[in-house]
Formats: structure tokens, C-alpha cells, sequence
């Protein structure tokens, strides 16, 4: 079982991928694969930031970091990927992220990562485990416990985004859409004009929150 959240309406959906989706993506391309950080870089560097290493084969950073971003872009795709988070943790995947602004987060949607338990942003649906963060909530009851991995799925199709967790489509969203503005005017993102517009752009992991947190298995394929 799994939910699809629409205009606020938690409606309960089977999970099969359409077939279709599968016969019109690309083959799968490696983003990490436990010893190499060569598809990374800062956000406007040129370099890893400090404090992301490679542990155990994973991606990991015990504290507050800057962002780390893929040195390329992606429009309509398929990303997975595992991740782990310490207790009271906080951090989020952007996708479709630009460098106009100072901030990723300024212009990029973002697929939270989240204590559940005891991290302080927990108070509200709409910035728990998997949420599009401050627009879509995720429904409960699909995060393992803190110190277990979880597996995150993102799917952008033009204006259409869907997340998922270990199994579970959490909402799904039009970019764009009447809805979606209305959020957007609601959030702290309305001060940033072409949040969540580009059509293309970078992947990157939140590092400026405290925590332990680790990744693995990074892979994207896009989608035609």
C-alpha cells in the first residue's frame, strides 16, 4: 500500500510502476559507488567540501558541512539511493537545483531526510521523513528506525514528482500547478522567484545541519 497526496487528500494507491516508465528509462549510472567521489563537487566549487568523506563504502559526514552537489544535471529521471541518519538528524535531497541563488535550497525542491523521533523539525508532517519539504507532507509509518537504512526514490517527469520510501510512494505533485503555487505562496519559498522552476539541473545532499548521516548505492537514470 502506499499514498498519494493531492490537494491535501491522502488517497491509498497500489505500487506497481507503470511498465511504461521502465521501458523509457535509461540504463542505470552510477553517482557513488563506496570509493569514489568523482560525480561530487561543492556548491560553486569546484571541490568536495570538507567534512563529506568515504566510510566503509559509504558517503558520510558526522556534523554540519557545506552541500554537496553532482558536477552534472539532470532533467527527467529516476534517482535511488540508501541513506542512514543519527539521532535527532536533519538533512534533504535537492533535485533539479541551479546556482542562481546563494542557497541550493533557494531554487531546488527537496526530498526531506529526517529523524522522525527526535529531530526538532518533526513537529509537522510537512517537514518529516520524505516530505517535499514545506509544500507536500509524507504520511508515517515507512521510516526505519534511526541507525537502519532507509532507501529513498525520487521521480521527476516534467511537472511530475513522485517520492518514495523503502518501497512506499509517499506523495506525488505537479510543479507548477494550481496547487502548487498556492503551497509555494505559503512557504518561506515565495521569496525566491523560480523555486522549483528550472526544468533541468543539479542533484545534492544537505550538509548544514548536525548529525551523523550516510549514503550508498547513489544511482540515477533518466527518463525519456
Amino acid at each position: 500500500m502506499m499514498i498519494r497526496v493531492l490537494c491535501g487528500c491522502a488517497i491509498a494507491l497500489t505500487t506497481i510502476v507503470p511498465q511504461s516508465m521502465a521501458q523509457s528509462a535509461a540504463k542505470w549510472r552510477v553517482l557513488f559507488d563506496g570509493t569514489s567521489l568523482d560525480a561530487w563537487r561543492g556548491y560553486k566549487s569546484d571541490k568536495v567540501p570538507a567534512g563529506w568523506k568515504i566510510v566503509d563504502r559509504t558517503l558520510a559526514k558526522d556534523g554540519r558541512v557545506e552541500d554537496i552537489v553532482s558536477k552534472d544535471e539532470f532533467g527527467d529521471f529516476e534517482l535511488v539511493m540508501d541513506w542512514k541518519i543519527g539521532e535527532a538528524g536533519n538533512s534533504g535531497i535537492f533535485y533539479r537545483g541551479t546556482e542562481e541563488y546563494e542557497h541550493i535550497y533557494w531554487s531546488a525542491p527537496e526530498y526531506q531526510l529526517l529523524d522522525d523521533a527526535k529531530a526538532s523539525d518533526n513537529k509537522t508532517r510537512l517537514t518529516c521523513a520524505g516530505a517535499a519539504y514545506a509544500i507536500y507532507p509524507s504520511p508515517p509509518g515507512h521510516l526505519k528506525p534511526v541507525g537502519e537504512w532507509n532507501t529513498a526514490r525520487i521521480v521527476a517527469r516534467g511537472a511530475h514528482v513522485e517520492h518514495w520510501l523503502n518501497g512506499f510512494k509517499l506523495l506525488e505533485y505537479e510543479l507548477g500547478s494550481p496547487d502548487w503555487q498556492t503551497k509555494v505562496k505559503a512557504s518561506k519559498f515565495v521569496d525566491w522567484p523560480n523555486y522549483g522552476r528550472a526544468p533541468r539541473g543539479h542533484i545534492a545532499m544537505q550538509g548544514d545541519h548536525e548529525g551523523a548521516l550516510a549514503f550508498r548505492n547513489i544511482r540515477i537514470r533518466e527518463l525519456r
